[in-house]
């Protein structure tokens, strides 16, 4: 079963009170012994003042010490109202002049009252004994053992003056902690809340006013992630419309092309119907394979292509060469002029290709027969492809126009779909490249030229 999801809630909550309960218990536990040193301060000093007047009653009889206390001095020194009080008289050589024989012995060693835990009777109780020198020579030791009951009554008291003040300052401060979370997540919960709330056609960016400065890099970045599924969304709506206008023509053609071929019944009209077909149909193929380049290559829909180190003059010279057989066709010239070393660029090459065939599908279509087109890479800093053709002039004001998708020169009589361009335009603004149209270099046709980025050197070297 898998385990619940932590809240941040819970994970603020945590990281603040675990450490101060563990606060409270390191107070509670040095309160304890702050405590019990007060309480061993205060009572061990009564028990020393009552060992000293008993000090006090030593006398000398027949040479030897003796101990005099009536027993009514004796009730008002030992008398306590919650606990029992005991004492001994014993001379050094240890033998009792008075009170509990059994009582347990002291570590006595001078003229100072020395304290100790013991236990009389069956209970725990604090010894204070005493060496003091007898009159007529010799020193005797006096012991006075008292139960704890008061102790431990103040003891307690203290502690709980001690621990209750923590303990009410640890649930305040526990209680503020909540309410403080419980606030600071609020804005959280609103946004929440607002995308719960929100259309599936709404893209409008989030509102960032009032949430916390920690947040704002998400609503941020959730934004910036809306907008790029926004273009995606709006690419997707037009790309559809434009393949169902743009396959309408075609389709239509076919369906005429098949009705004639149906009513024909000799073999020679069926024929050219079928021949009709067969290039409405190669029409209709071109379309679709340019439709999908354009949806492949749409730079709003693909965020980044995997660009490596290549060889643009053998990648160029590989792609060209398939075009010879159809200018071959159109009775065209077709050549290729290369550099003498490898022109090292970064980039993919089947993309690379399809620009390669689209810019020289464009200039073979729109050159006469007996014309020509020429293919050059250029080598430098900044790599190049060119391509010249000897087709119409396009206009200076037409020649931005010209790579927009379904745009088309009127009056040059050529077939295509308008996508060549706009496809060209999308690959090579994914390769970061850019592309310039001018007029050819001979005052005829036009030059098509992607400019490559700087490469580094050390990398395409190594590659």
């Amino acid at each position: 079963m898998p385990a619940a999801p932590t809240t941040l809630r819970s994970q603020l909550l945590r990281g603040v009170l675990v450490p101060l309960t563990a606060l409270l218990a390191l107070g509670m536990g040095g309160g304890f012994f702050a405590v019990r040193a007060v309480t061993e301060e205060i009572y061990d000093g009564e028990l020393g003042e009552i060992v000293r007047e008993l000090a006090l009653h030593v006398r000398e009889a027949g040479g030897a010490p003796a101990f005099d206390l009536s027993p009514e001095a004796e009730r008002t020194l030992l008398l306590d109202q919650y606990d029992r009080v005991y004492y001994a008289v014993r001379r050094a050589d240890g033998a009792t002049i008075a009170g509990e024989r059994a009582l347990p012995r002291g570590a006595a060693v001078g003229p100072r009252v020395s304290f100790g835990d013991a236990e009389f009777g069956g209970e725990a109780v604090r010894l204070a004994s005493l060496r003091v020198g007898a009159p007529g020579g010799g020193s005797v030791v006096i012991e006075v053992a008292e139960t704890l009951a008061k102790r431990e009554r103040l003891a307690r008291m203290l502690l709980l003056g001690v621990a209750l003040p923590q303990v009410m300052l640890i649930m305040a401060a526990a209680a503020l902690v909540w309410l403080g979370v419980r606030r600071g997540l609020a804005p959280l919960q609103r946004l929440q809340q607002s995308v719960a709330e929100r259309s599936h056609l709404d893209r409008s960016p989030l509102e960032t006013r009032g949430v916390p400065g920690e947040v704002r890099p998400l609503v941020a970045a959730v934004n910036e992630l809306m907008q790029r599924l926004g273009a995606v969304l709006d690419f997707q709506g037009r790309f559809i419309a434009d393949s169902a206008h743009q396959l309408r023509t075609p389709v239509a053609g076919l369906k005429a092309h098949i009705e004639v071929a149906l009513r024909e019944e000799e073999l020679a009209p069926m024929k050219r119907a079928l021949s009709h077909l067969y290039v409405s149909a190669e029409r209709l193929s071109h379309l679709v394979a340019q439709l999908l380049s354009l949806a492949r290559n749409e730079p709003s829909a693909v965020r980044a292509a995997t660009l490596v180190p290549l060889d643009l003059n053998r990648l160029v010279l590989e792609a060209t060469a398939e075009w010879v057989a159809h200018a071959y066709r159109k009775a065209i010239d077709l050549g290729f002029e290369g550099a003498d070393a490898p022109v090292m660029v970064h980039g993919d090459a089947t993309r690379l290709a399809e620009l390669v065939n689209n810019l020289v599908d464009n200039a073979v279509r729109y050159t006469p027969e007996g014309g020509r087109v020429t293919v050059r890479v250029l080598p430098g800093a900044h790599p190049a492809l060119a391509v010249s053709d000897d087709g119409p002039r396009i206009p200076v004001e037409e020649r931005e126009r010209i790579f927009e998708r379904f745009h088309r020169l009127l009056g040059t009589g050529a077939e295509g779909s308008g996508l060549g361009l706009a496809i060209v335009r999308d690959i090579a603004t994914l390769h970061g490249a850019r592309i310039a149209l001018e007029d050819d270099a001979d005052g005829v046709g036009n030059r098509f030229t992607v400019v490559f980025p700087r490469a580094a050197a050390a990398e395409l070297a190594a590659a």
